[in-house]
């Protein structure tokens, strides 16, 4: 089964590639616009070989790792004191549902503002937009946990420490692996639509500049990368997901009768 879809992945995509090269040589688009698959390859090939690139691919990867990081930690520790502490849930409800929707593209002008186009704007905006993705997935998974065993471990004596250990957090752990991966997606796109806009370092400035400079094949080759990036922190997030939930029956396979 892994082989025949991995089988149809691979004529899936050679199909895509044989439409992007046929496209513009039949016409259909101008080349100027959408160039074949065959020169976005070699702008590809051309990148790989520049050290820019790789600086800039680092400063993405750094401003994805670092704003992933601290919205994970703030998005499970503020999530956590929220759920387990008296009346503090309903007292900030309206606050996070108020602060949530708010796009975090619209906090630009305020990251220019406080830090120009260095690596902090980027950060705020990714904090931003990934911390939300953690929050919310933390609060549905402690409120999901079984009060009877709640109860049970408190009539066991167990403090609020051991509680959370042993009983709040193998709950919501699912939901947080949820939001992680969430979160690991919406914050590449918020660091690359920050560079792009902003102008900070890395690959979204990367491809305003062959943009503006009319270096169409080279824009593509970094679009292409973005994706390929896009699908490994995917892939790598879904296995982190897996092995940190091992003993969990959704990736055991097993079935509650």
């Amino acid at each position: 089964m892994r082989f025949q879809n991995a089988a149809l992945g691979a004529a899936g995509l050679a199909a895509f590639l044989a439409l992007g090269e046929a496209v513009p040589r039949l016409g259909l688009v101008k080349e100027e616009y959408f160039p074949p698959t065959s020169r976005i390859a070699r702008a590809f090939a051309d990148e790989l070989s520049d050290g820019a690139f790789w600086t800039a691919l680092g400063d993405t990867l750094t401003g994805w790792a670092l704003g992933l990081a601290i919205a994970v930690s703030a998005g499970i520790v503020i999530g956590v004191i929220v759920s387990v502490v008296p009346y503090l849930r309903e007292a900030t409800a309206s606050t996070i549902e108020f602060l949530r929707p708010i796009p975090s593209v619209a906090l630009i002008p305020l990251a220019v503002l406080l830090y120009g186009s260095e690596l902090r704007s980027v950060l705020l905006l990714v904090v931003y937009a990934a911390f939300w993705q953690v929050l919310i997935q933390t609060l549905y998974g402690v409120q999901d946990v079984d009060p009877v065993a709640d109860e049970t471990a408190r009539s066991y004596g167990l403090g609020t420490w051991a509680r959370i250990r042993h009983v709040l957090w193998p709950t919501a752990l699912p939901y947080v692996m949820t939001g992680v991966r969430l979160a690991a997606a919406v914050a590449l796109i918020l660091a690359i639509t920050g560079e792009l806009v902003i102008g900070a370092p890395g690959l979204g400035a990367r491809i305003a500049v062959a943009q503006n400079s009319q270096a169409v094949p080279e824009m593509y080759a970094l679009i292409v990368v973005t994706g390929l990036l896009g699908l490994l922190v995917n892939v790598g997030a879904r296995t982190v997901e897996r092995r940190a939930l091992a003993w969990h029956q959704s990736v055991r396979g097993e079935v509650t009768v």
